[in-house]
């Protein structure tokens, strides 16, 4: 836009990576998780369908998950920063985790995850068998978090960015198997409908503050 400066403000961070050589993990937390889907009643919150886990894989998931724990806490490690002490060790976390499988027609609705600083969602199987195929659904997706306020009085109205493209008010991502997704825990987000044939296995983590490192 010509003469107007625009300045985003106050930045809602997303983080994404493919963990190196995830095969050997995915192997050994799909057995982990299959296993105890065997013997666990799902848990039901925002899963439409599907089975979830409680939120105590980090005891029954053996190393398999405490290896995926200290991804998530490196990553989580890497993206933040201590205000008040920049040079400190990192912090140390308390981590929840628990296990999602999904088949067709299962999704997940909109929420969030409060009393904890980060969250993240690692993929073990998209479900996907290596199709590019849009039409399966199943992608990750994030909502603004100015919303619903957005929409409430003027629904067809957008803000305009420095390129002059209207704003997106919800987000896309397509999973990967290996792919670790990290994001603050105060951001909304949902899955979309997955409609293949596969079996979708994923984990959602919480990371809590626990106290700082010695």
């Amino acid at each position: 836009m010509r003469s107007v400066r625009v300045v985003p403000l106050f930045e809602t961070p997303v983080y994404s990576l493919v963990v190196p050589d995830h095969a050997a993990l995915d192997a050994a937390l799909r057995a982990a998780i299959l296993s105890r889907r065997a013997g666990e009643r799902s848990v039901s919150l925002s899963n439409v369908g599907g089975w979830q886990s409680s939120a105590n894989m980090s005891g029954w998931g053996g190393e398999a998950a405490a290896g995926l724990a200290r991804h998530v806490a490196g990553l989580c490690n890497t993206v933040v920063s201590r205000m008040h002490a920049p040079g400190a060790p990192g912090v140390e976390w308390q981590c929840e985790m628990w296990a999602n499988v999904n088949e067709a027609g299962h999704s997940n609705q909109s929420h969030w995850h409060p009393g904890s600083f980060l969250s993240a969602v690692y993929y073990v199987d998209n479900g996907y068998g290596g199709s590019d195929d849009r039409s399966l659904g199943g992608e990750l997706v994030f909502i603004d978090p100015r919303m619903p306020y957005l929409r409430m009085r003027t629904p067809d109205l957008r803000h305009r960015g420095a390129d002059g493209s209207a704003d997106e008010q919800e987000t896309w991502m397509r999973p990967q198997p290996g792919m670790l997704v990290v994001f603050p825990s105060f951001l909304a987000h949902s899955v979309r409908p997955y409609q293949g044939a596969g079996t979708r296995i994923s984990i959602a983590v919480n990371m809590l503050v626990r106290h700082e490192a010695r």
